[in-house]
């Protein structure tokens, strides 16, 4: 997932004053065993905060740090994102390591992509599988009951922590965990979206975590194990879905890997829809490429398909950029390429600073069209009862 930018308040807390001295502190240090001393201290504080609920002040630090010293605010991140997903604890005279992991899948569909409650009997399918391909021999695992939509991961750092030392210590116990669905976030309707399991793994401290991490170890063979066997296990659940699971990881780094896949995987999904929906060629199919800019700053691409005559839009795709990606990135060179992957031939780019422009009616995104203008996507009358929903994740 994309690391976002959080509010902050004019005057910095004890706890976020500190946290910013000593990533700075971070930033500079010129040795490994200087990032040890520094890291150390860092952590400490991060725990402390993270136990105490103390939300607002690492989000006030790293804003802060965002402006000032972009690589001690990604220094910072790394180490809340660590403390938050991993964690090391005593039980019974031994010691052990907890990491907490996200198994996402990318899909699409005409219809409605399932997400909710997992029942047990399926958890615990999966945990063999996950357990024989993707994590070390010696892991133990927990599962959360429930497949999350991208809406409902936890975000807060405080919840993340909170989850991993839920799902830490009923991993040593081999039990899986509940959730309270109730105020679960309600699944917003995508044709091309993300859905993600959400386990945790404990080992003996210092253990091999996963399974590439052993001698005997593949990791392109662990995804590709895990796609055959994990997959044969969740088929049910994505009746009239495309859908391709992604390798396993640690949380932040899953996340944020998946909001990479999501984009290229809804571009290529957009392009199939359409041949499905209208029954017609790739070959058929016009794009128009627009950048989309708030203030100053170019925030996303925006994709209309539409026939190679006339001024419509039937489909659009809103492509973000992430991370360090600027006006400066291929993004424009990237988006071609896989457009005539899938076999569209005619890529229009305009030269043009679009707004972030939505509907006024139903808030959805406006694309470009031939003319330059940014228009309502829309299917044509006689397929769009049929064709579901119009919009990316």
């Amino acid at each position: 997932m994309k690391r976002n930018r959080f509010g902050a308040r004019d005057r910095l807390s004890r706890e976020a004053a500190e946290l910013q001295r000593l990533a700075n502190g971070l930033s500079e240090s010129s040795s490994k065993i200087e990032d040890s001393y520094w890291e150390e201290l860092l952590a400490g504080v991060v725990d402390g905060l993270l136990n105490n609920g103390g939300e607002e002040d690492l989000s006030a630090a790293l804003e802060r740090l965002f402006d000032k010293n972009p690589r001690a605010h990604d220094e910072l991140a790394d180490i809340i994102e660590s403390r938050a997903e991993s964690f090391r604890f005593e039980s019974g005279g031994k010691t052990y390591d907890v990491l907490l992991f996200a198994a996402p899948l990318l899909a699409w569909s005409r219809f409605s992509i399932a997400s909710g409650t997992l029942p047990e009997s399926l958890l615990r399918d999966l945990s063999v599988q996950l357990g024989a391909h993707v994590f070390a021999r010696d892991a133990r695992i927990a599962l959360v009951n429930y497949l999350f939509s991208p809406d409902q991961l936890p975000r807060a750092y405080c919840d993340t922590q909170h989850l991993t030392r839920k799902l830490g210590t009923a991993a040593l116990r081999g039990t899986h965990v509940a959730i309270d669905t109730g105020c679960m976030a309600e699944t917003n309707r995508f044709l091309s979206d993300a859905r993600y399991l959400i386990g945790a793994i404990t080992v003996p401290a210092r253990a091999p975590l996963f399974r590439w991490h052993e001698n005997d170890g593949d990791k392109d063979v662990a995804l590709k194990d895990w796609q055959r066997q994990g997959g044969a296990n969740l088929e049910s659940l994505l009746t009239g879905c495309a859908w391709e699971l992604q390798l396993p990881n640690a949380y932040h780094a899953a996340c944020r890997d998946t909001d990479r896949q999501s984009r290229p995987y809804s571009l290529r999904a957009s392009v199939a829809f359409l041949q499905t929906a209208l029954g017609i060629e790739a070959s058929d199919i016009r794009a128009f490429v627009g950048p989309c800019y708030d203030d100053r700053e170019v925030e996303e691409y925006r994709v209309g398909l539409g026939p190679l005559s006339g001024e419509e839009v039937y489909h659009g795709i809103v492509w973000p950029l992430l991370g360090n990606e600027d006006e400066n990135s291929d993004i424009a060179g990237e988006i071609e390429t896989l457009l005539r992957e899938t076999g569209v031939k005619e890529v229009l780019f305009l030269d043009h600073r679009f707004p972030m422009e939505f509907c006024d009616d139903c808030s959805a995104p406006m694309f470009p069209n031939a003319e330059g203008e940014l228009v309502h996507a829309q299917m044509p009358e006689d397929t769009a009862s049929h064709a579901g929903p119009t919009l990316l994740h």
